[in-house]
């Protein structure tokens, strides 16, 4: 294939309520959506998952469109690509910027399955034909206020709890949510809020039966992370520090680690995120797929790489409505109780909505291999 044409869009879509972390609250999600071309009409479509601040990691939306106008889109267009995995190695000389990466490259691997007329997840080499979902709910303003929260979506279905903790706001919440759900797996995520002088308060966790400890200490370490699994018996997982196979490698064979979430835009793609994924099947490193608050098109990419063997714990790709009053794709993503079903038709599986995508843009850009179009 050829890609003749990119159209990126900068897109602002309200929450249905704010969603709140240890390093901020979300209440409109703001986001770049890639529409690529190939020279027979073919459209595929990828979502950079980079807020609109460096919150999570270095990279913003206004850092993603630099990078994909200057770098990364005139390595692509009009340059002869026979299988996506190629787009990994072409933007090889370009250091990290794995967001603005993962966008186009997202956007290729959708154009390819359609191409060979398959699914996405069916392209990856998924073989699943529904995943199973858990849901990831933010700090709320009280207790009783996360134990409602928790509860109404349990009787929607869903199978697994993730909170966020920070400290001030963890001990307590999670006993308290044992005490109310006492068979329910529950997950704590830090989003690297703590430091290895807290593995005093990380060790009372172990007390509450945790599926895992997302994250608990600094986004660039992995060797305090293996001194505090060795005093933890709850799994730590792993997800800013992993960035690559490289990355998973290391703290896999330092101890840092006994569970991995792979999100696609922190490691730079589709590709890399398969390698991840094969690596840690390898090494009996059971995988999970995180969510970063994405539209339907990101969700869809995310519930195509659920589909492979080793996510074997459900992840973080809820339902369009938990988020959205409307989203751009049709039709919208929806779990029953606790799952969703793999779109099988071919590429990403859902129809975009460009009425609404064209509603939620606030800005536009077209680039064809002849020029560039305002």
């Amino acid at each position: 294939m050829k890609i003749t044409d990119i159209t990126i869009r900068h897109l602002k879509m309200t929450m249905k309520s704010p969603f709140t972390t240890s390093f901020g609250t979300f209440k409109d999600k703001e986001f770049l959506l890639l529409e690529a071309k190939n020279e027979d009409g073919t459209v595929g479509w990828g979502e950079s998952v980079a807020f609109n601040a460096p919150w999570y990691n270095e990279e913003t939306l206004k850092t993603n469109w630099h990078m994909l106008e200057d770098f990364l889109i005139p390595l692509i267009l009009n340059k002869e690509i026979k299988h996506p995995d190629e787009v990994n190695q072409m933007f090889a000389p370009i250091r990290k910027n794995n967001m603005a990466k993962s966008t186009i490259e997202g956007a290729i691997w959708d154009i390819y399955a359609q191409q060979t007329n398959q699914s996405l997840a069916q392209a990856l080499g998924g073989t699943k034909d529904k995943i199973e979902v858990g849901i990831s709910i933010g700090i709320q303003n009280s207790i009783d206020e996360l134990l409602r929260v928790v509860d109404g979506f349990l009787k929607e279905g869903y199978k697994r709890i993730k909170v966020k903790i920070k400290p001030g706001w963890d001990v307590d919440v999670i006993r308290s949510l044992r005490e109310h759900f006492p068979n329910v797996p529950i997950m704590a995520d830090a989003n690297s809020a703590y430091r290895l002088k807290d593995i005093d308060l990380l060790k009372q966790l172990d007390e509450f039966d945790l599926l895992m400890i997302e994250q608990p200490l600094a986004s660039d370490d992995i060797i305090d992370h293996a001194q505090l699994q060795k005093e933890l018996k709850t799994p730590i997982c792993l997800d800013e520090s992993i960035h690559s196979l490289e990355d998973a490698r290391k703290a896999i064979e330092l101890g840092s680690t006994k569970i991995i979430n792979i999100k696609i835009g922190r490691v730079g793609g589709l590709t890399e995120a398969k390698k991840i994924h094969d690596y840690c099947e390898e090494k009996g490193v059971p995988v999970w797929c995180g969510g970063m608050l994405e539209s339907g098109i990101g969700r869809s990419h995310n519930i195509a790489l659920t589909t492979l063997s080793n996510f074997i714990l459900p992840g973080d790709t809820a339902g369009s409505n938990r988020y959205w009053e409307k989203d751009i794709i049709r039709p919208e993503v929806v779990a029953t109780d606790g799952y969703i079903d793999v779109p099988q038709t071919p590429g990403i599986g859902y129809e975009v909505d460009r009425e609404t995508v064209e509603a939620y843009t606030v800005a536009k850009k077209e680039y064809r291999s002849g020029g560039t179009t305002v």
